[in-house]
């Protein structure tokens, strides 16, 4: 592991983060909660699977409340196939001998001391830190799937079964877009899990988690399935499954089972106010997880393809000012210079509705679908723009790291309708900004204000027209009736903003 990723102290995530990585009480556990807040994992065992509780319908007619199901089946015939997950690596010393930036009369500190998080006595101030996950066996020559964040900056991985043996493993490849990680161990003949599917998942239905909640090894939980296809902060390229499994650090990579005991997700995260279970767990859909595993073995790292948008969630404020009578789809808030988007002739205002006709009903679906199709390939866009849907082909792009430019323009007015004070932007600002044109904002207030356009902000268009002047901006909105879309630029990003007319 490296220090950067090491030196995090473990405790300050675990008071403060909203979103805390589940996967062990190391350092390296720390450092995850602190730097990406966010990870899960089971924790108290609760039998009950193969055996489905009967019909609401029937259990009513009856007067008779529905049984809960037992899972001890599912636990038995699939727990030797989840495997515990330490690994180790150094980290500078820093702060606190004991626990850097942990207060002693802090109540976490006795506990995470007792674990030894940091080991001391390394010398050069430098310590031996661990952590610990979970995973299981995908394949029965040794293939095992884990989350990333627990391996990542790992010196050593150790995979230990249930049968007690101990296996070195090999990192094969990870994904931090997924927060999968694909492991090898020397070993033939491993039990494995059956692989099963999220498309028929239900929300309400019993779902069962197996995993080392703080070193328990081959703890089970369960819980229902809260949502799907939940969207979390920094994760583009997933679509939660949600639960309220008990989870805590150290079950991070264990599997999500239904009642046919199928695994149809990986335990990643959980929504933590605390650093502990709090009745919010999210799993990564096995699909996904599948699909990162072949591309590792196959071609030693992932493909994504890209189109070169940035996009948003096309809100009921936002559809009503483009007219779109339905919220949902992705809009298009800018699209870059030469990106296969642009040649392919999206704009910014265009709403993707559907890919190769599957529908796409909010923004968070558009990242895996467009990244699930190989660099090269096309796919066909269903595409609204200006009261029209039409299909679109693009030839679909490698992904890369893409940033978005802003900037413009010289003069002022005073907008009464939005509350706002605008000014075209010079030609140093525009070159500066690499825009042709846009109005700076002076001043907010009003509307305007409210619907949180600030001074700084660069307007680019209103409902999908672009300005170039004040006076245009003033017909435009003049025009206009309860609610307009502002796109703005922001620093290096752009969005829509729905604004209330005055």
């Amino acid at each position: 592991m490296t220090s950067k990723t090491l030196k995090r102290s473990v405790i300050a995530a675990v008071v403060t983060a909203a979103i805390a990585g589940a996967y062990s009480f190391s350092d390296e556990y720390a450092q995850h909660w602190s730097a990406r807040a966010a990870a899960l994992q089971p924790t108290a065992s609760a039998p009950q699977p193969a055996v489905p509780a009967p019909p609401a319908s029937a259990a009513a007619s009856t007067g008779a409340p529905a049984p809960l199901p037992d899972m001890s089946a599912i636990v038995a015939r699939n727990g030797p196939a989840v495997v515990n997950i330490s690994v180790s690596g150094t980290a500078k010393n820093q702060g606190s001998p004991d626990f850097p930036q942990l207060d002693p009369s802090d109540p976490f500190y006795e506990f995470f001391r007792h674990f030894g998080i940091p080991q001391q006595g390394q010398g050069g101030g430098e310590r031996r830190i661990r952590g610990q996950g979970s995973g299981f066996i995908l394949r029965e020559d040794g293939v095992i799937l884990t989350n990333a964040h627990v391996v990542e900056g790992a010196d050593e991985v150790m995979v230990k079964l249930v049968d007690k043996r101990e296996f070195k493993a090999k990192v094969l490849g990870s994904d931090k877009a997924t927060d999968v990680a694909v492991l090898k161990i020397d070993a033939r003949n491993l039990p494995t899990l059956k692989i099963g599917s999220t498309a028929n998942t239900r929300v309400g239905e019993w779902v069962l988690a197996i995993g080392s909640p703080f070193g328990f090894e081959n703890s089970a939980t369960a819980g229902i399935v809260s949502a799907k296809s939940r969207s979390l902060p920094d994760d583009n390229y997933v679509s939660f499954i949600q639960t309220d499994v008990a989870v805590n650090p150290g079950n991070s990579g264990g599997p999500l089972f239904n009642m046919a005991g199928e695994v149809i997700g990986i335990n990643s995260q959980i929504y933590s106010r605390t650093g502990g279970y709090q009745g919010l767990s999210f799993a990564i859909p096995i699909e996904i997880a599948v699909k990162v595993e072949q591309q590792i073995v196959k071609f030693g790292k992932v493909q994504r393809g890209r189109l070169g948008v940035a996009i948003q969630e096309l809100n009921q404020s936002l559809a009503e000012s483009f007219g779109i009578k339905k919220a949902g789809g992705a809009l298009i808030s800018s699209v870059e210079e030469g990106s296969p988007a642009a040649k392919a002739g999206l704009q910014p205002g265009d709403v993707i509705l559907g890919v190769d006709g599957k529908e796409v009903t909010s923004s968070s679906e558009l990242p895996p679908l467009i990244g699930d199709v190989r660099p090269g390939e096309s796919v066909k866009l269903q595409v609204w723009r200006k009261g029209n849907t039409r299909d679109v082909e693009v030839k679909v792009g490698a992904q890369k790291e893409t940033t978005a430019s802003a900037t413009e323009g010289s003069n002022s007015a005073d907008q009464g309708r939005l509350g706002l004070a605008v000014r075209p932007l010079t030609a140093q600002e525009r070159r500066q900004a690499d825009l042709r044109s846009g109005l700076l904002v002076q001043n907010a207030s009003g509307s305007a204000a409210r619907a949180g356009i600030r001074p700084g902000d660069i307007i680019l268009s209103v409902n999908g027209e672009p300005v170039t002047s004040v006076e245009q901006l003033r017909a435009l909105i003049s025009k206009a009736n309860k609610r307009v879309a502002l796109l703005i630029q922001r620093d290096d990003a752009q969005l829509f903003v729905p604004v209330d007319v005055g």
